[in-house]
């Protein structure tokens, strides 16, 4: 039994010379945080307010939408409210809807489009119909679109910050993913301080590098141009938008993160639909992996950040979490079956998860305190979260296993129409740009 203990030693140090240059992140973004001004959105602070009014350009807004008339009209309000003086015209895809949400798109001001299909399943698909729609019914196309999910709502400056970073030279921008329902309960919150994660200890130093960052599910934009070298939405996976991540990277190209372009995004507060759609994502990077990972591991020996980057950030965890469960099971099993002594195993196996949650503890904390205003909910909660935190990462250790095995497919996140303090805050901030 002592052959399991220096069996998850050895994982443990594999899983630290993979994943190290993560931790280094930290101290990075805590640096470029302390040099742009803690409380500065810094991402365009330098962009002339007029030199930006002076070419404002044309703006496409693709949602698609499957049964969410509950949420949609909210998305498309925050749309409707951009400071931004350019153009926006906002396109909805209903997808295979059974709902209302193609009547609740039209009324809030969208052009909305249907899809029916039992074969052509999920997102990426409706992506794909959706620009084909638009280039047929406006042949002069548009400067850039942004893709959005129907339960998100925008900060009414948004588009106006994404144009700055537009303007910047970038072609293809990732945003601050913040969470509308922080608060509901343990699960919301373990995505939302994730997600801040993601953003500010992964995507911001990583743009601050010059590296690329990733593209995170919605929230994001991409030029006229961009759409002309991919040739419309060829990315069909379960995880479309780790896909066209990796696509640009394997093409040399990188993806922008805009701190101050801030949306909101609603978390499933069910631990069934989170099973679901952790397992679709993670079963989404081995598909991106099976059908990217030659080029990616091509370019990342040929001396690419990003293509390393990116393959550590899908693939590594995986296999060694399927290589530490399998052994630990198998020696439990042959410890009970021979009546060896099982608790060396429990013992390491308590010790490698004991480590687990100190480091994610660590790492939530980080990102709870720099991150605090722009979390909202109750003090209790936020706090509260920080401890429930590393429970919920490590719930995705059978999750991830299973995808190895499982492929869940695609299923709709169900949402609900929400009335917390954020959505509430930019109402009223509406409602007054409107009266003024």
């Amino acid at each position: 039994m002592e052959t399991i203990r220096i069996i998850n030693y050895i994982i443990t140090i594999i899983f630290a010379v993979c994943y190290a240059y993560q931790f280094l992140y930290v101290p990075i973004s805590l640096w470029f945080q302390h040099k742009d001004g803690w409380r500065s959105k810094n991402a365009n602070k330098n962009m002339d307010d007029e030199l930006c009014d002076r070419h404002l350009k044309s703006y496409a807004v693709l949602i698609s939408a499957r049964n969410e008339a509950a949420v949609i009209g909210q998305l498309i309000d925050s749309i409707n409210n951009q400071t931004y003086k350019g153009k926006i015209t906002t396109f909805v895809m209903a997808d295979n809807c059974t709902d209302n949400t193609f009547d609740v798109a039209s009324d809030h001001g969208a052009i909305v489009y249907t899809r029916k299909s039992a074969k052509y399943i999920g997102k990426g698909y409706a992506i794909e119909m959706l620009l084909k729609n638009i280039r047929h019914d406006f042949p002069m196309g548009f400067d850039g679109y942004f893709v959005f999910d129907a339960d998100n709502i925008l900060s009414p400056d948004y588009v106006e910050e994404m144009h700055k970073c537009h303007l910047a030279g970038n072609e293809a921008i990732t945003s601050y993913r913040a969470t509308k329902n922080y608060g509901d309960n343990w699960i919301s919150a373990g995505y939302g301080l994730w997600f801040l994660r993601e953003s500010m200890y992964l995507n911001y130093p990583r743009y601050r590098l010059g590296s690329s960052a990733a593209i995170s599910g919605t929230g994001f934009f991409f030029s006229g141009s961009v759409l002309k070298d991919i040739g419309g939405w060829p990315f069909h996976l379960l995880t479309e938008d780790i896909e066209f991540t990796i696509d640009r990277i394997c093409k040399g190209r990188k993806i922008a993160f805009c701190r101050s372009a801030v949306f909101y995004d609603e978390q499933p507060t069910s631990l069934k639909q989170s099973v679901t759609q952790r397992m679709r994502w993670a079963r989404g990077y081995l598909q991106v992996f099976g059908k990217y990972g030659k080029t990616l591991l091509s370019e990342m020996f040929h001396g690419s950040f990003a293509a390393f980057d990116m393959t550590m950030n899908i693939m590594p965890a995986f296999f060694l979490t399927a290589i530490s469960i399998t052994c630990n099971l198998l020696y439990g099993i042959i410890g009970a079956i021979t009546g060896g002594n099982i608790l060396i195993a429990l013992y390491s196996m308590g010790e490698t998860v004991f480590n687990a949650c100190a480091t994610l503890f660590a790492l939530g904390a980080i990102t709870l305190i720099t991150e605090w205003k722009n979390i909202h909910a109750s003090t209790a909660r936020k706090i509260f979260s920080l401890f429930t935190f590393p429970v919920f990462m490590l719930t995705y250790i059978p999750i991830a296993f299973t995808a190895l095995f499982v492929n869940p497919g695609w299923k709709p996140i169900q949402h609900k129409a929400t009335t917390s303090p954020i959505t509430m805050e930019i109402a009223h901030r509406e409602t007054r740009s409107k009266i003024s």
